[in-house]
This record gives structure tokens, sequence and C-alpha cells, in this order.
């Protein structure tokens, strides 16, 4: 028996098999929750939202699928195709998964990439989103920074992978050689880095804009918005955030002061109260319009 936490269940999107943590229940009315993962080499939903998952999930329904070529989701093409890892192809797999749970609804949590593909999925269908969070995210035009240029260009080795941990989070007493050796053999099961080397080739800059998305789709968005980033992100900077903001109408802006890439990791337990508090309101407000209606 395979205990590997970061192995789910098997869920088919399209020609593919997903691989999804689904946990907790919704109470009536209340929308699942899908988390979506950043893009860092040897990633999995499990270890981007491991200290969160099980949190959040005794409020309400987490799902968190391995997005298509990270992870323990099948990859149906061959490593090395650049062409199965696009915006269309992500977008495709996160409704068909959707459609799959039978879920009509969701709240998004996007980390970073995951906080472009969250943004791309809220604009393209804007029916399927109840509320937005975007977390030190992609999705807005930027010059790609340094810390992003080493994220995408990794190449397996343990001193890359300790390189890439200490831009990651600004608390170094959260970077150890334990972690990165973890994060190092993650990035070297097989499959793993042929689909992240195809993901994101050089030049680099084109990645970026690829994962934005329209400045009117943006600005058009009517959902309420929590957009989150750490002040010292060396990753994504935080004017991507201060953007976001600036677009979304109905958004909210938090800053994590000593803070980088993984808020979600480095004040979890803020996090948490944070995204818990921003969902339950919209939970609040629905139970409020369905007692007015009965």
């Amino acid at each position: 028996m395979d205990m590997n936490p970061e192995i789910g269940r098997k869920v088919r999107t399209g020609g593919f098999d997903s691989n999804v943590h689904d946990l907790g229940t919704s109470a009536a009315g209340q929308p699942p929750t899908l988390f979506v993962h950043g893009s860092g080499p040897g990633v999995s939903a499990w270890a981007n939202w491991r200290l969160v998952l099980p949190r959040i999930a005794t409020q309400r329904r987490v799902i968190a699928p391995d997005m298509l070529g990270f992870g323990y989701t099948e990859r149906p093409q061959p490593p090395g195709q650049h062409s199965a890892y696009t915006m269309d192809a992500w977008v495709q797999q996160a409704v068909d998964l959707l459609d799959q749970l039978d879920i009509a609804q969701a709240d998004l949590v996007g980390n970073s990439f995951g906080g472009a593909l969250s943004l791309a999925l809220a604009c393209r269908h804007p029916q399927r989103v109840r509320r937005l969070v975007l977390m030190g995210s992609v999705g807005v035009p930027f010059p790609i920074t340094a810390g992003l240029e080493a994220v995408w260009g990794y190449t397996p080795s343990f001193e890359n992978m300790r390189r890439i941990m200490d831009v990651f989070a600004h608390d170094r007493r959260l970077v150890n050689d334990e972690l990165a050796k973890l994060r190092y053999e993650a990035s070297i099961r097989p499959g793993f880095q042929e689909s992240f080397a195809a993901m994101f080739p050089a030049p680099r800059q084109r990645s970026v804009d690829a994962l934005t998305s329209p400045e009117a789709d943006i600005r058009a968005l009517q959902h309420p918005t929590l957009v989150i980033h750490g002040r010292e992100d060396q990753v994504i900077p935080m004017s991507t955030s201060l953007t976001l903001a600036q677009w979304i109408p109905n958004s909210q802006l938090h800053v994590f002061g000593h803070c980088g890439h993984w808020t979600q990791i480095e004040h979890t337990e803020r996090f948490i109260q944070l995204v818990g508090n921003f969902l339950a309101e919209a939970d609040a407000q629905a139970a409020a319009a369905t007692a007015r209606t009965a």
C-alpha cells in the first residue's frame, strides 16, 4: 500500500487522470474550495498546501489537484512537449474536474502560478466561481524577476534546490537541508523534471506573458477577491498584487510583512484565519439571502 501523502485519488479529467486531494464536507449552500498550487520544481498540491488543507477542511470541503505536468497527475504526452502545458489546457483541466465532481460553483485559492490559473478560470467561466483568493499571484504583466528566473530555470541538484528554497522563504529558519533534500528528491521523480523543463523554456519572460489574463477581463470581474502578498517576496513582485487590487473592483489587499513567497507556510495561522474569514463572510451573506427569500 502506497502511504505517500502526496497521492490522493484519481479523477478523470478529459483524456487523463488527475491526482486530487478531496477533504472535508460542505455545509448546505456552501460551495467547495479549490486550491491551486504554484509552479516550483518538484511541487505537488500536497507539498504546497499540506499545512492548510486539513485545517480548512474542518470548516468546508477542500479540493486540491495536481495540475497537468505537476505532481502525480498523469502525463498523457511525452515529457518535453511544451504544447501540452498551456493556460487553455490547465483551465480545461480545472473545469473538467469541477464537472466530474458535480460542482457547479467553487471558491478558488490560487498560489502564484495557481493564482494566474484561478484568475483565468474566473475570467473565462465566471459562473463557476463564487470568490477568489490570489496569493503571490501571477496573471498580470511584469518583468520576470531574478528569483522566478532561478525557479523556472532549475536544473536538478541538491545545491540548486537549496538556493531556490532560500529565494522562496524570507525566514531562513523555515529552510533547512532536510527540506531541500525532500524537494530535490521530489524534483527527480520519473517525469517530474522533464515536464517541468518543458513548461517554462528560455526566454522565460514569454511564460510570464503567457500566464496573463487580458486587463479588460480582469477589470470586468465581479467576484469578491482577496489579494495576498508577502512584502519580501523575491519570486513574484508585490506590484502584481497592487495591480490586481486596483483592477478587480471588489477586491481587498492584505500584505504580510516579514514574508517571502510562501505566505501559507511562513504565516500559516494568520493565512488560515484570513482566508477562513473571507470565505465565511460569503457563507453568511448567502445564508442571509436564503433566509430573506424563505
